[in-house]
């Protein structure tokens, strides 16, 4: 499986499953580097909860995000303009240190004869952004997973997130946010349908 399919809404790269213990049996070495005793009564426990969190905060790689655009309406009374799906709040982590990124999506379309349920974008959003992650990525796949199963006349992501790893390490910088947009068919083409999708999107 190359990039491409990997963001085209295609499952993450198959690895070899973990046990959990062994899962637990790193956390305790993560504790035990950190300075402090595993089996100590507030966090005897934690090493399984650590385990069972991560699980959630990385579910994304056991499914594929773009089996979500699988069902499509054509019966949509003539509309021929944008559809938009604007402030889809979303948590990930950075591939770097594994730290939040917490934010929000904005997700546009123009369809060329068909329309997905709108809350089809939202769950293809969380189905790459409960990944390990960086921002650019992230919204590029969203864009391309879109753009690959609806075959729309346009594609507009635009995402706005703040991430921990600047704000609690290293720099240490709080209340900074990074933006990142992918514009595809008509979006990137055209620049007065550009200018519409951004308005629409409150960024014009």
């Amino acid at each position: 499986m190359d990039d491409d399919d990997y963001g085209s809404g295609h499952p993450a790269p198959h690895v070899e499953p973990i046990p959990q213990a062994e899962a637990e049996e790193a956390v305790r070495t993560l504790i035990r580097w950190a300075g402090d005793d595993p089996t100590r009564e507030g966090l005897l426990d934690t090493p399984g909860r650590v385990a069972r969190a991560y699980r959630e905060y990385f579910r994304g790689y056991q499914e594929d995000p773009g089996v979500h655009l699988s069902t499509t309406f054509g019966e949509v009374g003539g509309y021929d303009e944008i559809v938009i799906l604007r402030d889809i709040p979303f948590q990930s982590h950075c591939e770097h240190h594994m730290a939040p990124i917490i934010g929000k999506a904005h997700i546009a379309y123009l369809p060329k004869k068909r329309v997905v349920g709108i809350s089809k974008l939202a769950r293809v959003l969380h189905g790459f952004a409960k990944r390990m992650q960086v921002q650019e990525r992230l919204t590029a796949e969203v864009a391309d997973c879109i753009q690959k199963h609806l075959d729309p006349v346009g594609v507009a992501v635009v995402i706005e997130a703040s991430h921990a790893c600047m704000s609690a390490r290293g720099v240490m910088t709080q209340g900074v946010t990074m933006t990142t947009s992918r514009m595809m068919g008509v979006f990137r083409d055209d620049d007065r349908s550009r200018k519409e999708v951004l308005a629409l999107m409150g960024k014009g």
